[in-house]
């Protein structure tokens, strides 16, 4: 009788455990981290209007974003610029540049550069058309021309201004002004925010070197990611250094972080008569020479930084298709011919087999 029972009892100990196993969920996927891995493309209508003959590695004509994103580039980064003296900037030929990345189901990346020309660490230039305006109407202005961007852009990522270390809007958004530096800010990322809910906001400075003391300043504000520029003639030769400061970024001010730009040279040597902002052999690293294969190592590299730490979201190569494309005895062409992705026959190099995972 007692055995009878001890049988029956372990019969139901078994059945329950059988039951209680099928209730627990199955232990779930690991998560893939799907990293952003860009290209800054602004130029490129430019260069296409030269009918630049761009071929892919195989040596296959294929257009420049057919290629990047062939070979697993899944962002392009643009740059707007509020009313250029020329024909190429603005947001007439943006936005169409924008609709042609989308219809290859590409991210977009939009740098608001809050100037006329070129906006970097040493050059913040109020838009001519905004110079006599009270603090007040700038504010306002700020509001309106990004709400209007971003709505008829719709880009995923945005960044209000570019390289913004010593502020921008000059000299009314200066850093030294914190009200009304982060007052500028403030009404670029709240118009962002009610056009474009979807969009991620970023915040971009140049360098490794105070990045910490710039970025305190920003505490209050409103936006998603810390974006850093990395360039090894301007910002040091340690990628170890690169991914500490992301590291500590990341941590101090609980964001996720990118490395918004970069690029590094295939050649010491030219392809026209604009001189070039690369060529000395004491701007490299030594590990790295200006080879295809040590640009296609540099890259690599910074990928990895941006793989190994579980908040930076990715990395963007800077100047890719800025080719020497009006001729070799051109002296007001590219600055940045040795540092494309494509050699001076307009053939992609090694480095794009970088953007595959």
């Amino acid at each position: 009788m007692k055995s009878s029972i001890i049988i029956a009892l372990l019969s139901c100990f078994t059945l329950l455990s059988t039951a209680c196993k099928k209730d627990q969920p199955d232990d779930p996927d690991p998560v893939v981290k799907t990293l952003l891995k860009g290209a800054d493309l602004s130029a490129l209508p430019e260069i296409e209007s030269y009918s630049t003959p761009f071929t892919n590695a195989a040596g296959q004509p294929e257009d420049v974003l057919s290629t990047l994103k062939n070979n697993g580039c899944n962002v392009v980064r643009l740059r707007l610029w509020k009313n250029p003296a020329g024909a190429h900037g603005g947001l007439e030929e943006v936005k169409a540049f924008a609709q042609r990345i989308k219809s290859k189901n590409l991210k977009i990346w939009l740098a608001i550069h809050y100037s006329d020309t070129w906006a970097d660490p040493g050059n913040q230039t109020m838009p001519a058309g905004w110079e006599s305006l009270t603090f007040a109407q700038l504010s306002d202005s700020v509001y309106n021309y990004t709400k209007n961007v971003a709505t008829q852009l719709q880009p995923d990522y945005i960044q209000i201004g570019n390289e913004i270390n010593a502020g921008l809007l000059w000299p009314s958004g200066q850093i030294n002004n914190d009200v009304q530096f982060k007052t500028l800010l403030g009404k670029g990322i709240q118009a962002v925010r009610e056009a474009a809910p979807n969009a991620k906001i970023m915040i971009h400075f140049a360098g490794i070197d105070g990045a910490d003391w710039f970025f305190n300043k920003t505490t209050g504000l409103d936006y998603d990611i810390i974006a850093l520029s990395f360039y090894p003639i301007w910002h040091g030769k340690n990628l170890n250094q690169l991914s500490n400061t992301l590291s500590q970024l990341s941590l101090a001010h609980n964001k996720d972080v990118i490395i918004a730009e970069t690029a590094y040279p295939f050649t010491l040597e030219w392809n026209d008569w604009t001189n070039n902002i690369v060529g000395l052999q004491d701007q490299l690293i030594p590990a790295y020479p200006a080879t295809p294969e040590g640009q296609k190592n540099f890259l690599a590299a910074v990928k990895d930084v941006a793989k190994n730490m579980d908040r930076c979201l990715g990395f963007c190569y800077w100047g890719g298709e800025w080719v020497a494309f009006k001729g070799n005895q051109a002296a007001d062409c590219s600055p940045w011919e040795n540092q494309a992705l494509y050699d001076f026959n307009f053939k992609a190099l090694p480095a794009v087999e970088v953007f595959n995972d």
